[in-house]
């Protein structure tokens, strides 16, 4: 990651902390089915960072189906990090980004962030369960039918915000109206600190602008 990212995903989490900071306080704790639904209307959208708010949206999206992959292989012999599917994946963003018109590699670098941000929230659950067995869910979802589906979805998703967010995410200004963005979205899903530390990760390799 170069310097001026890395320092950009600093400022980009020190205001998404501050922000939910402030919606936990007037708010209050929300479980997952509590959390609102995510901002689907353009028009909102644009009010808060234009052409943006659709990929935080996306991202944090994907955050929160990190809990069902957790979930899934808790307790059971399939590791979190799987080098192979994540090659695959990678392989398979560039080939659809090439045909979208899209940079392969910058593409394949915003995936990437995609993938350690999940593992990085599958490690904080398991060192969750693992400390407060209460804690620990009471269900398997079935990761092949259920969860990767889902995954696949938001990939196609995202792919297609990123095309239509190509010029935006090119510009200077980029990185301030992606926080702006990714702040509203941390807050309409009311993300604790787990999930908002992972959403800074999800973030770095968003904006193009060098």
């Amino acid at each position: 990651m170069r310097p001026r990212r890395l320092r950009s995903a600093l400022t980009l989490l020190s205001t998404l902390t501050t922000a939910v900071t402030l919606a936990a306080a007037t708010a209050g704790p929300a479980t997952a089915a509590e959390r609102p639904a995510p901002v689907r209307h353009a028009a909102a959208a644009h009010e808060v960072a234009p052409g943006l708010s659709p990929v935080t949206e996306l991202l944090a999206q994907r955050l929160l189906l990190a809990d069902k992959v957790a979930a899934a292989k808790y307790g059971t012999d399939t590791p979190i990090d799987d080098p192979e599917r994540e090659a695959r994946i990678l392989d398979d963003v560039r080939a659809r980004a090439a045909g979208l018109g899209l940079d392969p590699d910058a593409v394949a670098a915003v995936f990437r962030d995609q993938i350690e941000a999940n593992k990085l929230v599958q490690r904080g659950l398991y060192a969750r369960w693992d400390a407060h067995p209460a804690e620990r869910p009471t269900e398997r979802p079935d990761l092949a039918k259920e969860v990767r589906p889902a995954l696949d979805r938001i990939t196609t998703q995202l792919l297609a915000a990123l095309a239509a967010t190509e010029r935006a995410r090119a510009l200077p200004s980029c990185d301030p109206r992606l926080a702006t963005a990714a702040v509203r979205s941390a807050y309409t899903h009311r993300l604790d600190a787990l999930h908002l530390k992972a959403l800074g990760r999800a973030l770095p390799s968003v904006c193009a602008a060098p």
